[in-house]
């Protein structure tokens, strides 16, 4: 094999912008917050900074609440048949704190606190779900993996090696498992607009939002075949987020599976968006970049906190920014030509 030649690094340039600030309460971050938007679809500076808008209008602002933090991986056995899986499956699972004591032993930050396992024919998959504190976990998550098949193979359960990575896992590709039983950090982002504010700020009503909820993200995801998402377009804010702070940038294909839902109430419009796997972090590849580096000091998430609480309030931060994005796109759609117009005023205006 000839050997691989690289040429030298450059950078990509992405214009940025800071919007807000956003108003937070919750049990990972509370304040007002400017968040970094890297975009070349620059309509969304405005569209978002809409959004800011009514949160500071609102006592409490956008209530992000994380609910679960994990990174796993799948890895895969191989067996003589169905029910050599399963006695293995068995003898792993009764085996727990051995391997948990495996991984503890080879990191310091990584913790095994689940196992689930599932059997096809003769192949044993065991997702292993770990916490990874302020790292996303990728690495992490596999380097563990690889010592636990090796510890496996070596009890003599008759199976063999399949692959360190089994894609029931699942990473970077849209499936059902990972809003299932969790992967990356879960938040769930709502807020209680008063009816006034709808109208004022927002240009619309309660009602025409929530039927618009229903027919277009609920029905509209149906009969496109959506599998776990019903949003209008977390993938915007997510990508935008997730450059300007040096993240994964292919973790938004699973990162923008997520539900927009809304109720009309008598003190106003409930607007919640529920992002079940942020893969997110404040270590790691990527976060030695002088303009992330930048952008993590002016988000907070510099200071010295308890392992996995600075991840924990970045987590925060990108679910409320999604929920300012999704709410003030989906109600310009609720007024005929509102959202053509916007953008032809806004990118001819900078060109």
């Amino acid at each position: 094999m000839s050997k691989s030649t690289y040429s030298e690094t450059t950078m990509t340039q992405i214009p940025t912008r800071w919007v807000g600030p956003i108003r937070f309460t919750g049990n990972a971050v509370t304040g007002d917050i400017d968040v970094p938007l890297a975009t070349y679809e620059t309509p969304l500076w405005p569209s978002v900074g809409r959004g800011a808008k009514v949160s500071r209008l609102v006592e409490n602002g956008i209530v992000a609440t994380v609910v679960d933090e994990r990174m796993t991986r799948s890895v895969l056995f191989t067996a003589r048949d169905a029910a050599h899986a399963y006695r293995a499956q068995t003898e792993i699972e009764a085996r727990f704190d051995e391997l948990a004591a495996v991984v503890s032993a080879g990191s310091r930050y990584a913790r095994l606190i689940e196992i689930h396992p599932e059997i096809v024919g003769n192949l044993l998959f065991v997702r292993f779900a770990f916490s990874t504190g302020d790292a996303s976990g990728h690495n992490m998550a596999t380097q563990a993996s690889d010592a636990l098949m090796s510890t496996i193979l070596s009890w003599d359960l008759g199976l063999g090696y399949g692959s360190i990575s089994g894609n029931f896992c699942t990473d970077k590709k849209p499936t059902g498992i990972n809003g299932a039983l969790g992967r990356g950090r879960a938040v769930q982002a709502d807020i209680l607009i008063p009816h006034d504010i709808v109208s004022s700020t927002l240009k619309t009503t309660a009602d025409k939002v929530t039927d618009l909820v229903v027919r277009k993200n609920y029905v509209g995801s149906t009969i496109a075949g959506a599998l776990r998402s019903s949003n209008a377009h977390f993938a915007n804010m997510l990508l935008a987020f997730y450059l300007a702070t040096g993240q994964d940038a292919a973790n938004i294909v699973e990162g923008s599976q997520g539900l927009t839902y809304v109720e009309n109430r008598e003190e106003g419009l409930y607007f919640a968006c529920s992002l079940p796997h942020l893969i997110v972090g404040t270590v790691g590849n990527g976060k030695h970049l002088e303009h992330v580096n930048v952008a993590m000091e002016r988000l907070g998430l510099r200071e010295d906190r308890e392992p996995g609480e600075n991840s924990r309030r970045l987590a925060a931060i990108i679910a409320g920014t999604v929920l300012c994005g999704e709410l003030s796109l989906l109600a310009a759609q609720t007024n005929p030509g509102e959202l053509m117009a916007a953008h032809v005023s806004l990118e001819r205006g900078q060109n």
